[in-house]
């Protein structure tokens, strides 16, 4: 798999595919980190600076209009199990749910990210399934909604 992180690289999937190709979901390393405030949902308010580096996740995603499940498959090895509700599954429902978007979608994982590592690969993970899913399910969610979410 040779995946670039330069964005005109990314393989964009349209709102008529069913499958992407593998999609990568970049990490990053923090240059700076500032936690600001912590917010009423238990999440914090961050400042960051942070670079990319070359290491990504990678996904790749079905969509299964009839079912309207959301399921997360592991490929290879990991260190230890993902959970099964885990923010690429998360991000998912959240999308379903915000749109009452009736399609299911599983989501292929491939881990190269260490998890807990503190390198946002979960983030990124989440990121670029709501991204895929907002064309795929044709829900066509703006970048500032997606953001919100």
């Amino acid at each position: 798999m040779n995946l670039s992180l330069r964005p005109e690289h990314y393989p964009v999937p349209s709102s008529t595919q069913t499958q992407t190709d593998w999609l990568p979901a970049p990490a990053k390393i923090n240059l700076f980190l500032h936690i600001v405030s912590r917010l009423p949902n238990g999440y914090h308010e961050l400042q960051s600076v942070f670079a990319l580096v070359s290491a990504h996740d990678a996904i790749r995603i079905r969509v299964t209009p009839l079912s309207g499940q959301i399921t997360r498959l592991d490929v290879g090895q990991h260190s230890a199990p993902l959970p099964d509700d885990d923010l690429c599954v998360r991000a998912a429902k959240l999308l379903q749910q915000t749109t009452s978007c009736p399609f299911g979608a599983e989501i292929e994982l491939r881990k190269h990210v260490p998890t807990q590592a503190g390198m946002g690969g979960g983030s990124s993970d989440a990121a670029t399934t709501l991204m895929a899913l907002n064309r795929m399910w044709n829900v066509n969610l703006s970048a500032q909604q997606l953001m919100e979410l």
